[in-house]
């Protein structure tokens, strides 16, 4: 009654002043309203052409605040009668009855015998495309399990059709399982929701592959009784029943070879990859013939009667609003299914990745994993497939705890093996004197237990989407500061031991050295993702380009050949020790090639590129060439320092304060001394440097080649700006990343 009363008063103060009546009609509204309107006599006015006139007194782009809307308000209003905002509209419209598997039944809607070939086929393909939607991050309820042979599929009868939708829900049983168990998976990537339904858990995994199996065997004497003879020809009728069991063929062994190639990856033994490896090509090579033969299959009938055309017309067996009532009532109602065509390209695209990840077990040092998990990532991979690979690599539940990489080497084992290969701890020797020491084994055996959580999670980052690895990564740093500064300690406290032996020697910055490297790491992934992510604007790139070229690929440059140089001192203590090589003093010895060199280059040729688009960014801040934003509404200060937030977690190297920035970068007085066409200049020789460093790398990659390609281009266009070209132009110049999407191809208009 309270709420009555306050709403009526509320009604009064602001309806006071209208003096046009309004007269109610009693019949036309609730109970409740009739009340209210019986108590009180309103008086009602049309505001229509007053409220156009006060909005013409706001400018382009402004909007009235009211206090009671606030942001939640915002986010949560739905425009009634909206069929894009309004879930019961997809409900309403159209005469067409949703029916369920028992109802299409009931009503000679579904055909669960004597399906024709071209029938069997649109079903599988339509299914096949649904997956792949669902793959992509909508709901089972509104993409697979709009096929209702998948809700009662012991109950159909035609044989193919009950095969196929018993193996489909296993697939999607063990696709689920895979991507549970991984967990790299964001609610934009996957739904697992299952709304109720069953995945045919009472068929055992053998009884489905059989099924699918002998269904396989029949259709192949079919295709081998259609096939022509040589020398004899066939006539229409016949070669089009081939072409069709051809094709129905294909649909159902490419089904039953991907599933038990995702079997054998749960596995997760290695030598299982080689039987996966020949069940994946042959996959490969029965989508070439899916997609030829996808105009077999029924289509749509564009005739059918609804009204409805977001969903429908459909297909035979496939009900786009069977589930309807199961959602949620926020839950986004409209889903597009991907085309048969697409569906295939995606498969293939699948099949091609699920490929390309059994190379991982080439890669037998942390290292070099880390490397392959992160170009792997670069391609913007489905969740299955960084699942599948997750899983592979490293098999574990939880990343705090130790696992098995590999299915067979132990996550410390191979922690130990990657330090030793970066750096050779002299603790980590095979005749070091320090492994007697009990107190020393121990510092290192507790170090190495405390590196797994941090670098299980880097491994896992590689598995999440491109967007919140960003995200991740800025958590990460946290771990890593706390394990830097551990292996800081660690470090000093087997150089007190080390120095007290009879033959002593330092060990510092070894363990200290490597958490570093990986740090400096993570740090630029973090900065570089921004540029991938288009989370910069152009104005902002002084100082990001500065922070790399500065520092971090600085101190990247600087803990690669710290430990070069101790490797080659482990080396050269290794000679002197050899009986061997004190015998040999006088032959000439071939010197080692650096270990690190190649990565050394790498980071240079990435430093002069960062320089040369920072000089580059200044000479056209000079030249009035980049658009600012207004004053009013910028701070430069906060915006380094959100840039940057993430870095003040990390005491190694040290977070650069905004005011070393403006120190180093003192525009005016930079304006004072120097013209654009000398910071243009300055530009062409770091690019030209990037140029010449990746030249000097040995077997190229195709990110390499790239790079190479940007240097060369924008070593041209700052030697053309340094000439007067586009002298006195203020258009902003174009950084396109359309070649790489981290460094981009600058362009003057």
């Amino acid at each position: 009654m309270s709420e009555d009363k306050s709403c009526l008063k509320n009604c009064e103060r602001r309806f006071d002043n209208w003096k046009e009546p309004y007269d109610s009609n009693p019949g036309n509204i609730s109970e409740s309203c009739q009340k209210w309107v019986g108590s009180k006599n309103f008086n009602w006015v049309d505001v229509t052409q007053e409220f156009i006139e006060a909005t013409e007194e706001l400018q382009l782009g402004q909007l009235l605040h009211d206090d009671m809307f606030g942001l939640f308000e915002a986010m949560s209003a739905i425009e009634m009668m909206d069929p894009k905002m309004d879930a019961g509209m997809m409900c309403n419209r159209g005469n067409k009855k949703v029916l369920n598997f028992d109802q299409a039944l009931k009503a000679d809607k579904l055909k669960i015998k004597d399906l024709t070939v071209e029938e069997q086929i649109g079903i599988i393909d339509a299914t096949l495309a649904c997956l792949v939607t669902w793959l992509e991050g909508h709901s089972l309820a509104q993409t697979v399990f709009t096929n209702l042979y998948l809700q009662k599929p012991h109950l159909v009868e035609d044989k193919i059709i009950r095969a196929f939708s018993i193996h489909s829900l296993k697939v999607l049983e063990v696709i689920r399982d895979f991507i549970n168990k991984a967990c790299v998976f964001e609610e934009e990537d996957f739904q697992p929701v299952m709304y109720g339904y069953k995945l045919a858990n009472d068929v055992p995994v053998g009884k489905a592959t059989a099924m699918l199996k002998e269904v396989e065997e029949e259709l192949l004497k079919k295709v081998k009784l259609t096939r022509s003879k040589p020398g004899e020809e066939q006539d229409p009728e016949t070669q089009a029943k081939h072409e069709e069991a051809v094709a129905l063929f294909s649909r159902i062994k490419f089904c039953r070879l991907f599933y038990q190639a995702l079997l054998l990856f749960q596995k997760k033994k290695c030598f299982f990859l080689v039987e996966v490896e020949k069940l994946l090509h042959q996959c490969h090579e029965l989508l070439l013939v899916i997609e030829k033969t996808i105009h077999l299959g029924i289509r749509p009938d564009p005739n059918a009667e609804s009204s409805n055309r977001a969903d429908y017309p459909t297909i035979l067996g496939f009900e786009p609003l069977v589930n309807q009532r199961l959602l949620p009532p926020t839950f986004p109602r409209y889903t597009k299914i991907k085309t048969r065509k697409e569906s295939v390209e995606y498969l293939t695209l699948l099949v091609s990745r699920l490929r390309t990840m059994c190379s991982i077990t080439e890669c037998i040092t942390f290292h070099s994993a880390l490397d392959f998990l992160n170009e792997f990532s670069k391609t913007s991979p489905c969740v299955l497939s960084r699942s599948v690979l997750q899983l592979l690599y490293l098999d574990q539940g939880k990343c705090s705890e130790p696992g098995r990489v590999l299915g067979t080497m132990h996550i410390v084992d191979v922690l130990r093996d990657a330090i030793k290969s970066f750096i050779k701890p002299p603790v980590l020797l095979p005749r070091s004197p320090l492994i007697t020491n009990p107190q020393a084994k121990d510092y290192v055996e507790t170090f190495l237990g405390h590196c797994v959580r941090p670098f299980c999670t880097l491994i896992q980052i590689t598995g999440h989407n491109r967007a919140r690895q960003r995200d991740k990564l800025s958590h990460l740093l946290e771990e890593l500061a706390a394990l830097q500064e551990e292996a800081d300690k660690v470090d000093q406290l087997l150089n007190n031991i080390s120095v007290k032996l009879e033959a002593p020697y330092h060990h510092l910055a070894c363990f200290g050295t490597w958490v570093l490297y990986h740090t400096l790491k993570v740090m630029i992934q973090f900065v570089l993702s921004g540029f991938e992510l288009e989370l910069y604007s152009s104005h902002e790139y002084i100082y990001l380009f500065w922070y790399l070229y500065e520092f971090l690929y600085g101190w990247m440059i600087s803990s690669l050949s710290r430990a070069n140089n101790f490797l080659s001192e482990q080396d050269n203590k290794a000679d002197q020790m050899n009986p061997k090589g004190r015998n040999n003093k006088r032959s000439k010895k071939k010197k080692k090639p650096l270990p690190h060199k190649r990565e050394v280059i790498l980071n240079q040729a990435l430093q002069n590129m960062c320089g040369g688009y920072y000089k580059a960014a200044v000479g056209f801040y000079l030249d009035d060439k980049i658009k600012q934003p207004l004053k009013e509404f910028d701070n430069e200060q906060v915006r380094y320092e959100h840039r940057f937030a993430s870095f003040n977690a990390v005491l190694t190297p040290p977070p650069v304060p905004y005011s070393q920035f403006t120190e180093m970068t003192n525009l005016k007085e930079i304006k004072k001394r120097f013209t654009p066409e000398d910071l243009y200049l300055e530009a062409c020789k770091c690019f030209h440097h990037a140029r010449t460093n990746i030249e000097n790398i040995s077997d190229p990659n195709e990110e390499m080649l790239n790079l190479l390609k940007v240097a060369k281009t924008n070593f041209v266009v700052m030697k053309l700006l340094h000439s007067g070209h586009k002298k006195g132009s203020k258009t902003p110049p174009e950084y396109d990343f359309s070649v790489h999407k981290c460094f981009p191809t600058i362009k003057v208009l």
